[in-house]
């Protein structure tokens, strides 16, 4: 079985709306995706962002660690959540054939979209541990 790490960060804006991917089967998600060989969650994380969303981001601590197997490609899946704050502000789809939009979305759409985090995004703006790398 495949081991997949997948980072994404939380990003609300000062309307209290989260920034939201829609990926190219139609499921909204946060910004994120997979790491890559040698590369750190937080790294991944930022590249990602930047990658799917045109914008530059501070990622801070993590939120939430949720896991999964996914026996339909046999694989192992842990996927890491971010705060993080915005540095830049327009937002540019630069993978036009991976994401469909990115939008601004309330908490409750958010909740809505994402019922994998059971307890709503309200728990994750409320949690916070903090990540280091070993060196």
């Amino acid at each position: 079985m495949k081991r997949v790490d997948v980072a994404y960060v939380l990003l609300v804006n000062e309307e209290e709306k989260v920034l939201m991917v829609e990926n190219e089967s139609g499921v909204w998600t946060l910004p994120g995706g997979e790491v890559e060989k040698g590369e750190t969650l937080k790294v991944a994380a930022k590249r990602e962002v930047l990658e799917e969303t045109g914008l530059d981001v501070e990622v801070g601590d993590l939120v939430s660690v949720n896991e999964v197997f996914m026996r339909d490609i046999d694989a192992h899946a842990l996927f890491f959540t971010f705060s993080g704050r915005v540095l830049s502000e327009e937002i540019v789809i630069t993978r036009k054939e991976e994401i469909l939009a990115v939008e601004w979305k309330s908490k409750e759409e958010a909740n809505s979209l994402m019922p994998y985090f059971e307890e709503g995004v309200e728990l994750l703006l409320r949690s916070s541990a903090p990540y280091s790398l070993q060196a």
